[in-house]
């Protein structure tokens, strides 16, 4: 999951992410390492922060948009 470089690339630490979705820095650390995986909501709570796709946010494409 691109989680973590999309956290970086946006200069936002684990705690400020977690705080912004209602979650905790644990958690966030744990989908990063791969040691847990995000359920459906969680993954929809990731990909409309950051505003990128569902698909990008699993690198199953390069595009970070949804073509429309």
């Amino acid at each position: 999951m691109r989680l973590k470089e999309l956290r970086k690339q946006y200069n936002i630490t684990q705690t400020k992410l977690a705080m912004d979705l209602n979650m905790n820095q644990n958690s966030i650390s744990r989908y990063e390492t791969g040691e847990h995986e995000a359920d459906y909501a969680t993954l929809i709570a990731f990909a409309d922060y950051f505003d990128v796709s569902i698909d990008y946010l699993l690198e199953r494409t390069n595009n970070p948009k949804l073509n429309k």
